[in-house]
C-alpha cells in the first residue's frame, strides 16, 4: 500500500505475534511505528531493536495512574498512531485510550471466545483450562478491545483441533501457528478498510 497506516503494538512477553505482524508488513496496509511494553526485560524489545522500531517501556502494577495514561496518550499521538494491536499484552488498556481509539484497538486471544476468557486467562492458563474442560476444538480469536478483559466484539476465529495426546505445550504450539496466520491478515484487512474510509461500524465486521 502506498501510504501504510501507522500502528502501535502493545506486548508483554517474547513477542512472537509482534514478529508475525512485522513479517507481514511488506505486503500489508500497515506499518509498525511503535512498540509499547510494560516489562523492561520483555523479549519483544529485542525484536523491536533488531527491526529498528521505536519502543517504550511503561511499567506499572495494576491500574495505570493518570500520569502514566497521559504518557501513553502522548506517545501514541507523537507517533501519529491510528490503530493499535495487542500482542500478548497482559494489562488492561486504560479507558481513556480505549475511548480515544474506538474500534481501532484489537487483541488476539488463544481460545475461542467467549469461552476461556477474562482475568487470569492468558498463555498456558488458557490451554490448561481447555484441556481440563475436555473440549475437542479450540483456536485463536481476534476481537475489538473494550474496557474489560476479552469481552469486546469478536472479529474472526480459527478452529484448532485438540488432540487426545495433547499437553498444554503441544496444544499451545498449534494454536500459536494459527495465531501467526490469522492476526496479521485481520489487522491488514482492518487497517486497509480504515485507510480507504470504509471501516466497519458497530456490529459490522470485515472478516
Amino acid at each position: 500500500m502506498k501510504n501504510p497506516l501507522p500502528i502501535a503494538i502493545f506486548a508483554s512477553g517474547g513477542g512472537t505475534n509482534f514478529q508475525a505482524l512485522l513479517d507481514y508488513e511488506d505486503e500489508s496496509s500497515y506499518r509498525v511505528d511503535l512498540l509499547i511494553t510494560d516489562q523492561k526485560n520483555a523479549g519483544v524489545l529485542e525484536r523491536a531493536r533488531k527491526a529498528g522500531r521505536r519502543s517504550e517501556v511503561l511499567e506499572h502494577k495494576g491500574i495505570m495512574n493518570q500520569q502514566q495514561v497521559s504518557i501513553m496518550q502522548t506517545l501514541l499521538k507523537a507517533c501519529g498512531i491510528e490503530f493499535i494491536a495487542l500482542a500478548g499484552y497482559l494489562r488492561k488498556i486504560p479507558a481513556a485510550v480505549v475511548s480515544g481509539y474506538p474500534r481501532r484497538i484489537v487483541n488476539i486471544h488463544p481460545a475461542l471466545l467467549p469461552s476461556f476468557g477474562g482475568t487470569g486467562m492468558y498463555g498456558q492458563h488458557v490451554h490448561q483450562a481447555v484441556l481440563k474442560s475436555g473440549k475437542k476444538v479450540t483456536g485463536p480469536t481476534v476481537h475489538y478491545v473494550d474496557e474489560d478483559y476479552d469481552t469486546g466484539e469478536i472479529i474472526a476465529q480459527v478452529s484448532v483441533p485438540v488432540m487426545k495426546e495433547d499437553d498444554f505445550r503441544s496444544l499451545e504450539s498449534r494454536v500459536v501457528k494459527a495465531e501467526h496466520l490469522l492476526y496479521p491478515a485481520v489487522v491488514d484487512q482492518l487497517c486497509r478498510a480504515l485507510a480507504e474510509g470504509r471501516y466497519p461500524k458497530n456490529n459490522e465486521t470485515q472478516c
